[in-house]
C-alpha cells in the first residue's frame, strides 16, 4: 500500500478509531500507550490524539481540521510536533528525516535505519525541553514503540516520567510486550478495538473495495482493516490467494513471483499457520479449508514455522530475490508434500 504524502488528503479515519479517539480526549494523562496487533490504526489513532491536542479550535471529537496547526500537521511541519519512527517508515509515510541523517543517506553513508536511533530520541528530550512555539503545547509520537532497542528506550525513560511543561506523548506498538517494563509502566493504557465484521466491511466499501472482495480480503489479513485495504491497494488478488496453496504442493515454482521476499514469507507464515489448526482440529484463519491440502505431520510445520521466522529476519535485504523466492517455494512444496497423518 503507498501511504499518502504530505499535504495529500488521507484514507478517512474509521469510526471505530473515531471512537476510541473521543474516549482517550475524554481522560487525563501525559502519555499513552496505544497496543494492539497490527492492521489495527495504531498510528492513525496516535496521530489523531496529536492534531487534538495541537489543536488551536479542538472539540470533545478531535481536531477541528481546518487551523493552522492541522495544516502544519497535514504537511508535517509542525513546530511543536515531534514524530519517532524508524528512518525507512518516515520514508515511506512522506516525513520529514532529520537533515543530519538525510544528509548521511544520501551521500550514502549508510542506509536508512529500520529501529528508532538513539540520536533521534535525544534531539525529541531536547525538542521537550523548548518553549511550545503555538502556546498550544507540544507533543512527541512514537511509531512503531517496538522499534526502539534497549538504548533508545532508555534515554525516554526520566522524561517520559517527569516530562517538562506541556510535552504529552503518544506511543503506538504492534508488540507491546517487546517493550521495556519501565516504559509501559509510565504509560497509560489502551488496548486497540477489534471492530466488528460487519464494519469493518462498510468501511471498506467506503474505501472502493468492492463488495465480493471485502469479505475475501478480510480473510487475507486476518480480519485486520487495515490490513486489508493495505492488500487492495497493492492489487493482491482473493482468487491468486486462494490458488495459492494448491500452487504450492504441486512445486509451481512461480507461485511466489508476484510478491516480495517479505510478503512471502509473510504469505508462507499465515498458510503453515492455517496447517497448523487444521492439524490440530481447529479452523483456519487466512485461507478456507477448501484451499487448503491436508495438513502434514505436526513436526513438519513446527519445524517450517520456525524456519519461516529465520528467513523473516533477512527479508528485506536478501542476496537474490529471485533465488530466495525459488528457495521457499522449493521449501513450501517440500512440507506441503511430506506424507500425511490422518486429521
Amino acid at each position: 500500500m503507498s501511504l499518502p504524502e504530505a499535504g495529500k488528503a488521507a484514507t478517512p479515519l474509521a469510526p471505530w478509531l473515531a471512537a476510541q479517539r473521543n474516549a482517550l480526549l475524554a481522560q487525563r494523562g501525559h502519555a499513552w500507550l496505544l497496543q494492539g496487533p497490527s492492521g489495527l490504526g495504531q498510528f492513525a489513532l496516535a496521530l489523531e490524539l496529536v492534531r487534538a491536542w495541537l489543536c488551536d479550535a479542538p472539540s470533545a471529537h478531535g481536531a477541528c481540521g481546518h487551523c493552522g496547526s492541522c495544516h502544519a500537521i497535514d504537511v508535517h511541519t509542525h513546530a511543536d510536533l515531534c514524530v519517532l519512527m524508524p528512518e525507512t517508515e518516515l520514508l515511506a509515510r512522506g516525513w520529514p528525516l532529520p537533515e543530519k541523517a538525510q544528509t548521511e543517506i544520501d551521500e550514502k553513508k549508510r542506509k536508512p535505519s529500520r529501529e528508532i536511533r538513539v540520536e533521534a530520541m535525544r534531539s525529541a528530550v531536547e525538542f521537550a525541553q523548548r518553549t511550545s512555539a503555538r502556546n498550544r503545547g507540544k507533543a512527541v509520537l512514537v511509531y512503531p514503540a517496538e522499534q526502539m532497542n534497549t538504548i533508545t528506550a532508555n534515554a525516554l525513560l526520566k522524561t517520559l516520567e517527569e516530562p517538562p511543561g506541556d510535552v504529552r506523548f503518544v506511543l503506538a506498538s504492534e508488540a507491546a510486550h517487546q517493550l521495556l517494563p519501565t516504559i509501559r509502566s509510565r504509560c497509560l493504557g489502551h488496548t486497540m478495538t477489534w471492530p466488528a465484521r460487519q464494519e469493518m466491511l462498510q468501511w471498506l466499501r467506503q474505501q472502493g473495495v468492492a463488495p465480493e472482495a471485502g469479505a475475501a480480503l478480510l480473510r487475507m489479513a486476518g480480519d485486520r482493516p487495515d490490513d486489508a485495504l493495505a492488500l487492495a491497494h497493492a492489487e493482491h488478488s482473493p482468487q491468486a490467494w486462494a490458488q495459492l496453496p494448491q500452487a504450492l504442493l504441486r512445486g509451481q515454482s512461480n507461485a511466489l513471483t508476484t510478491y516480495t521476499p517479505a510478503q512471502a514469507i509473510a504469505a508462507l507464515q499465515k498458510l503453515c499457520h492455517d496447517l497448523l489448526a487444521l492439524r490440530v482440529g481447529a479452523s483456519p484463519r487466512y485461507f478456507t479449508a477448501t484451499d487448503l491440502p491436508a495438513p502434514p505431520p505436526l513436526a513438519a510445520l513446527t519445524q517450517w514455522g520456525k524456519t519461516l521466522m529465520q528467513a523473516a529476519r533477512t527479508a528485506e535485504h536478501p542476496f537474490n530475490t529471485g533465488l530466495m523466492l525459488e528457495a521457499l517455494a522449493a521449501q513450501a512444496r517440500n512440507v506441503l508434500n511430506s506424507h500425511p497423518s490422518p486429521v
